[in-house]
């Protein structure tokens, strides 16, 4: 993310279409920023008295802190899904978002992996037998 303009070089171009009576266009070209900018600046100043930056967002706090930062590694040592993480949290009184318990899960190297299983066992699962066969009898 790019800095933003110094409060100075706001002043300087709000002074010059306040005090000036200069255009927004013309006092941007005057101090070589974008029209867009000296627009912005000279409204901001209309509305708040100053043509200074406004904060610039940063990252955003961990919400999964606290007891439920304690809760959700223990519960991440079962079966879990993100979605049914979320569904908990929910009813433990914290409201997240999947992306966020999948970032902490991320973050803390938790996650839940199904174990592999023989080819057999594998076999077995996906094609039970069903016993159908053993019914009909043989052709005479």
């Amino acid at each position: 993310m790019s800095k933003p303009y110094s409060t100075e070089l706001r002043q300087r171009v709000v002074r010059a279409v306040t005090a000036d009576r200069m255009s927004c266009h013309a006092a941007a070209s005057r101090f070589g920023v974008a029209p867009s900018s000296a627009i912005r600046w000279v409204r901001r100043f209309g509305g708040t008295g100053s043509a200074a930056p406004s904060r610039m967002d940063g990252r955003r706090s961990n919400i999964l802190s606290g007891a439920t930062r304690d809760w959700l590694p223990e519960r991440m040592t079962r079966d879990f899904t993100l979605r049914g993480l979320v569904a908990e949290s929910a009813g433990r009184g914290v409201k997240v978002d999947h992306v966020q318990v999948g970032r902490f899960a991320h973050v803390e190297g938790l996650s839940f992996k199904k174990s592999v299983l023989p080819a057999e066992q594998l076999r077995a699962r996906d094609h039970p037998a069903s016993g159908a066969m053993e019914d009909i009898p043989a052709p005479a």
